[in-house]
């Protein structure tokens, strides 16, 4: 439970859920392929370092996460296993890379020099992942370009190039016309790349959608992200895994207001009520990450029934119609994301209302939201702490 001090929302997040997706995906993989469990911002909202450790006990081999100072937070938190930066470095960022032996994932090399000499100052050897464009059109060497950029860096004795990769841009779409493009053009880079005697240890190209839907994807190692937290990359993406959503969101009715027939509820009089209603007043808004677009149009769980946010969403507060709801009293649990009753309200739901995705939903519940973690070595609760994340 949460403590007596704690603000009456609040995030639940089931880390047996964590190892349960884990070990879905291990079956899935086999035993051979290394998993690296994507923990990038804040493990997509859901708390980096309770889930780095989940992931890493139920048999996660490595950690993704997009900036050094992420990977920082890891290591700080005494999480020795290893890491890759997957998004983008400043030469100026080479220090906190080597110093917490990250490895890190280059596109260019201005960054692979400041690395090696960074390396060579401190008597280290770094590990990069050399990331290969394909397609994706953001980071990483020209596929055209890949193998001259590997033979520079031979040049370069203070680093190891542990890994070649790409990204997919389109791994979830139901035609993988594309994806297989990415994945021949990368192969070609990989294959000249061994007729000039470079080879790596770890090739990895499958993201969740990928090491789904493309067989071929499957290499030395595999990167599953928003799989890991229970949720699927497309809502309509046929899959046989029985995944497990790893987050529930919680608040409690703060307030019950009587409304007579034309009395309206909230700025700009954006709802009039059309009859006598009673509305129940949250304490949670898009401050916390309740999207402003589910104003008039998304719902939350009372008593284990639909009850339809009414009026706009605040910063700090919604109102929802309960007046069809018996019983509801202050201090009343309200499910705003999972399960209440018979009924749920998936995080997919919620994005489609709100005319998102769901990795933006889960990202954006706000960081004075606490986490409470369960489903682990006991519950305990982590308030927010790390820079840009939404928990501990």
């Amino acid at each position: 439970m949460l403590p007596h001090w704690a603000r009456p929302t609040w995030v639940e997040v089931d880390l047996g859920a964590i190892a349960h997706n884990l070990k879905l995906i291990r079956e899935k993989v086999g035993p051979r392929r290394s998993i690296m469990a994507v923990v990038k911002a804040d493990a997509y909202g859901h708390g980096a370092r309770p889930v780095a450790r989940a992931a890493l006990q139920a048999g996660a081999d490595w950690l993704g996460v997009a900036f050094p100072e992420e990977g920082a937070h890891l290591r700080d938190g005494g999480i020795e296993a290893p890491i890759l930066v997957l998004g983008p470095t400043l030469p100026q960022q080479v220090s906190m890379v080597v110093e917490r032996d990250l490895a890190l994932s280059v596109s260019g090399m201005d960054l692979a020099l400041a690395l090696d000499a960074e390396g060579r100052k401190r008597g280290l050897t770094a590990r990069v992942h050399v990331k290969v464009d394909t397609g994706m059109g953001r980071l990483g060497v020209p596929a055209a370009q890949a193998v001259a950029f590997l033979k520079e860096l031979r040049a370069l004795h203070n680093l190891r190039v542990e890994g070649l990769y790409t990204h997919l841009a389109t791994a979830d779409d139901p035609d993988p016309g594309f994806a297989l493009e990415q994945l021949a053009g990368f192969m070609r880079v990989e294959s000249e790349a061994r007729e000039m005697g470079i080879h790596v240890p770890f090739r990895h190209v499958a993201n969740s959608a990928g090491l789904i839907a493309l067989d071929d994807g499957r290499m030395e190692l595999v990167r599953p992200g928003i799989i890991l937290y229970g949720c699927l990359p497309r809502r309509q993406m046929n899959i046989q895994l029985p995944l497990r959503p790893a987050l529930t969101w919680k608040t409690r009715v703060a307030f019950l207001r009587d409304l007579e027939t034309g009395q309206s509820v909230s700025y700009g009089r954006a709802f009039v009520a059309s009859r006598a209603m009673r509305v129940a007043v949250l304490p949670v808004g898009y401050g916390d990450g309740l999207p402003r677009s589910l104003s008039n149009r998304g719902q939350v769980l009372v008593k284990g029934r639909r009850a339809p946010i009414v009026g706009a969403v605040c910063m700090d507060i919604t109102m929802v119609d309960v007046t069809g709801i018996r019983g509801v009293e202050a201090g009343e649990e309200v499910v705003l994301i999972g399960s209440q009753g018979s009924q749920r309200i998936p995080v997919e739901e919620m994005a489609d209302l709100a005319g998102t995705i769901s990795y933006e939903i889960l990202c954006g519940v706000g960081k004075r939201v606490p986490r409470l973690y369960t489903g682990g070595p006991g519950q305990s609760l982590a308030e927010p702490a790390q820079p840009g994340g939404a928990g501990v």
